[in-house]
């Protein structure tokens, strides 16, 4: 099994630039979550002129609408969502410093030109993996839009979060060369 890299947020461009689809990786430090309603209010912001809840120069988004927690624990089953459901709004947030998005799926023909022009990735997590991968969260509080519930914006601590590149700076979509090799075979 190849090594996984080791990152840490914020991430910085020449960490990005140097992450290739198919790399491994384990995510320590501070990501935030957010689904579709949170980020439709993070533009409806940034349209508005407002400031975002959150400074996002450098972050990771988790798509994710975690499950509430058990006693004693951070969090609740927290597996990723389907990440085209951000399509919309994911290319405003690029602009504005997001460096990572975290969650399953696709993303579209919008979202990977501004990762290029911006220099971010997006990282898939494992779906039907939402308890083991809520083991990798030791801190989460809830930053902004409360009131959206399980789609709240919540700051979590991690430490060793699995993920895998997806699509990397450079335009690489791991789904898509995994079906031209498949077409090849």
């Amino acid at each position: 099994m190849p090594d996984r890299i080791i990152i840490r947020p914020p991430l910085s461009d020449d960490t990005v630039v140097r992450l290739a689809a198919g790399d491994r990786v384990l995510i320590s430090g501070v990501i935030f979550t957010g689904r579709d309603a949170a980020h439709k209010r993070m533009v409806e912001q940034v349209e508005a002129g407002h400031r975002l809840p959150l400074d996002l120069d450098g972050q990771i988004i988790y798509y994710v609408g975690p499950t509430p927690p058990k006693p004693g624990m951070p969090i609740g089953a927290a597996g990723p969502t389907t990440s085209y459901r951000m399509d919309p709004y994911a290319p405003i947030l690029i602009e504005r410093g997001l460096k990572g998005m975290i969650g399953k799926g696709l993303r579209g023909d919008a979202v990977i030109a501004a990762m290029q022009r911006h220099r971010a990735v997006y990282f898939a997590a494992t779906g039907g993996a939402g308890a083991l991968i809520s083991k990798t969260i030791r801190r989460a509080e809830i930053v902004a839009y409360a009131d959206l519930g399980t789609e709240a914006v919540r700051r979590l601590e991690v430490e060793e979060f699995p993920a895998i590149v997806v699509v990397d700076a450079h335009g690489n979509d791991l789904y898509r060369q995994g079906r031209l090799k498949y077409r090849r075979g």
